[in-house]
């Protein structure tokens, strides 16, 4: 097993990411092709993990260089979980010129906090406000359903 860590957006398998966040990320199932195109184009650094030609792992972030960043759909294949893998997606993300010097870093997650904050985040309570503009492609009640599920790391 070869495994390889790219910032190369350019690498980035639309249909292979589908997949991946439709088995590993529930807060993102049923993504469109052109949405994950869109959101691929407009974030800085982009990551992938690849076992040989197989995306095994992603993430994206954005960032105005200075003051916030945040990090978005970090996903690491289940059949390759407790390797390591996603600690070093992230910190690959937080190394990238773009993230390394902004004053704060932000990142939602509902199921992961131990993981995080071994990577030195924290919960942060001011921070609570959200405006949807469009419908999610998980509502609600179904998001909270599926974090009920999700088996503890």
């Amino acid at each position: 097993m070869t495994i390889i860590v790219s910032t190369d957006r350019q690498k980035v398998d639309l249909v292979q990411l589908q997949h991946l966040l439709n088995i590993g990320a529930f807060w993102a199932v049923n993504r469109t092709l052109e949405d994950l195109q869109t959101a691929v184009d407009h974030s800085e650094p982009v990551v992938t993990v690849w076992d040989g030609e197989r995306l095994i792992g992603f993430a994206r972030a954005t960032s105005d260089w200075v003051y916030r960043a945040v990090l978005w759909d970090v996903v690491i294949h289940p059949e390759y979980r407790g390797r390591g893998l996603g600690r070093q997606l992230v910190e690959t993300l937080l190394a990238h010129p773009s993230i390394r010097s902004v004053e704060r870093v932000y990142l939602m997650t509902s199921s992961q906090q131990g993981f995080y904050e071994r990577l030195g985040f924290e919960e942060n309570l001011t921070t609570t406000m959200v405006r949807y503009q469009r419908q999610p492609t998980v509502t609600l009640p179904t998001l909270e359903r599926l974090v009920e599920t999700v088996p503890a790391p």
